[in-house]
């Protein structure tokens, strides 16, 4: 495991331990968050840990020309229960990830210093989010970082049923339409699985990247 200090640096991502962490330290600076996800690296850390820098072994993504909205999606889209925005409200988008309780986790690895980090990088135009409301009312989104060619996921939340899902197919389908070769989506779980990603190896990811 690599030692991070002031130099804007990573390891190769093959010297990542079995758990995935790279290396430790460093800051959240925008050159440095930069040159994590075009390394094929990102931070993931709690409040009272130091910075954890991660390049796992195996890689949830989607790929976007495999995506097929579900037809249960497309019911949902239909009754216009929604309206998505894009890009338009960052700052809540991220905040509202921090503070959203989530099954089996005490607390949120959001903190405040990685919010205005993030704030930094939307204002160079780099981070994006997803909207989505219900009655002027923002009750999902999600946001991650652009890439150009690969958009790396970060977290979303939702506030009413569905809301996250609406948001995470509004995006697959635009990166698909723009050719976008991959949605990251960092590590495994059942609810990404469940809309559609897989893993790949850490060596097809940084192939594509």
């Amino acid at each position: 495991m690599y030692f991070i200090r002031k130099e804007l640096y990573f390891p190769p991502v093959e010297e990542a331990n079995d758990d995935g962490i790279l290396a430790v330290g460093g800051d959240l600076s925008p050159e440095r968050l930069l040159l994590a996800y075009k390394s094929g690296i990102f931070p993931w850390f709690e409040d009272d840990e130091p910075i954890l820098w991660w390049a796992p072994e195996y890689r949830m993504v989607v790929f976007p020309e495999e995506f097929v909205v579900s037809k249960s999606m497309r019911n949902i889209l239909n009754r216009n229960i929604f309206r998505i925005t894009f890009n338009q409200n960052f700052r809540e988008v991220i905040s509202n990830c921090s503070s959203i309780k989530r099954d089996g986790q005490k607390g949120t690895w959001i903190t405040n210093d990685m919010i205005e980090a993030y704030c930094k990088l939307h204002e160079m135009g780099i981070a994006k989010s997803v909207e989505v409301w219900q009655d002027d009312v923002l009750v999902g989104g999600l946001y991650g970082i652009d890439l150009g060619h690969i958009f790396c996921g970060e977290s979303m939340f939702s506030k009413v049923s569905n809301a996250s899902k609406v948001a995470f197919s509004f995006l697959v389908t635009k990166l698909k339409t723009e050719n976008y070769k991959l949605l990251d989506c960092q590590v495994h779980n059942d609810h990404l699985e469940s809309l559609g990603a897989r893993e790949i190896t850490r060596d097809d990811f940084m192939n594509l990247i």
